[in-house]
């Protein structure tokens, strides 16, 4: 590796190093300060939340806004050389633009490799921590959605269901329990009611509370059981067998993987969240190889406007990236397309895009 590849290389990682700490400490100044009297109003402190909370927090957001930042930082520094008329000279001394852009294909190839690697085993170890106090930073209507009551229908197998009247995620207790149970002919061969339950975490079992059984046997009779307390096992921890958004975020990607085939041979239908959680692992680091190319192609040219000029059209094109990725998530979850068509789209447009700039620039 020669002196020029270092010299790219070392202002690729300070200037992406750079835009990451400040965006992080910005965006952290800003969020504590909106979401202070939330957590407040909750029984939490900020300096709970500070250590408790923020760290994971801000792996999510580097790892979220990652290809963003590589794509300004490439186009910030690679602006300022042209500027400086440091790759006329480099391309004057007898290098092609081929050769010129082969550091930032290895700082960027590194980094993407780096951020799958993140995403499908580090960064839902760190959400795990992140979504056990998320729920207290949303207002009280979408916190009531992870921490209240609610009615619940789940389907455990193509013939096992179960319908519970109401249930609390976090503490794993409910009240108004029925299970039904359905041979292949659709006819019913056993139900179990509760007055109550609640999860016993040592155990790994569902305690069910003034329960009645009814075994329905093949003679058209009942058999029925009674009693104060009965231990059931479903196969599966509360959080699986009641799943919320969050879920797929908390899993990594061999465990989101087995969860969704799971959930498909239940007869699970409503899948799309989680699949969009699982394609965006592998996109995401690949558009950080895509922006690369795209900046180092719009940037390599000394222009009118300068600097400027390229930061304003970086930040336009990062804008618009980000903002398809949200779309086509929403778009994805209401069954429009199908999630990985969803989750790769926005690197389908970008890609050719950004091959077509570098090519006739590499040309120029």
């Amino acid at each position: 590796m020669k002196i020029i590849d270092l010299y790219i290389i070392k202002k690729y990682l300070g200037t992406f190093g750079f835009m990451l700490g400040l965006l992080t400490i910005i965006i952290l100044v800003i969020d504590v300060q909106a979401k202070a009297p939330r957590i407040e109003s909750n029984g939490f402190t900020v300096t709970e939340f500070l250590i408790d909370f923020y760290p994971y927090w801000i792996v999510n957001l580097i790892i979220t806004f990652m290809s963003i930042l590589v794509f300004i930082s490439v186009i910030f520094f690679t602006s300022k050389i042209a500027n400086n008329t440091e790759i006329v000279a480099i391309i004057s001394s007898g290098a092609s633009f081929h050769r010129f852009a082969r550091p930032y294909f290895i700082t960027s190839g590194a980094i993407a490799i780096a951020a799958l690697l993140i995403n499908h085993f580090i960064l839902p170890l760190a959400n795990i921590k992140k979504n056990e106090l998320e729920p207290y930073t949303y207002s009280a209507k979408n916190r009531e959605e992870f921490t209240g009551n609610a009615e619940v229908a789940t389907q455990l197998s193509k013939t096992e269901y179960i319908f519970i009247k109401s249930y609390n995620k976090k503490e794993k207790r409910g009240s108004g329990f029925f299970y039904q149970k359905f041979d292949k002919d659709r006819k019913i061969i056993y139900q179990l009611n509760a007055v109550d339950f609640y999860w016993e975490k040592d155990k790994k079992l569902f305690l069910m509370n003034n329960y009645l059984e009814k075994t329905f046997l093949k003679n058209d009779t009942e058999k029925l059981a009674q009693g104060n307390s009965i231990t059931k096992n479903f196969g599966q921890t509360p959080e699986e067998l009641f799943p919320d958004v969050l879920l797929g975020q908390n899993k990594t990607t061999p465990e989101l993987i087995k969860f969704i085939n799971r959930e498909k041979e239940k007869g699970n239908a409503n899948l799309n969240n989680y699949l969009n959680e699982l394609y965006q692992r592998t996109s995401m680091p690949f558009s950080v190889i895509i922006l690369t190319v795209l900046g180092l192609a719009l940037a390599s040219q000394k222009k009118r406007g300068g600097l400027g000029m390229n930061l304003a059209i970086g930040i336009a094109l990062a804008f618009v990236f980000v903002f398809s990725f949200e779309v086509l998530k929403v778009v994805s979850a209401n069954k429009t397309i199908s999630p990985f068509l969803a989750m790769w789209i926005p690197n389908l447009i970008f890609g050719p895009l950004a091959l077509y700039l570098y090519l006739k620039r590499a040309n120029q």
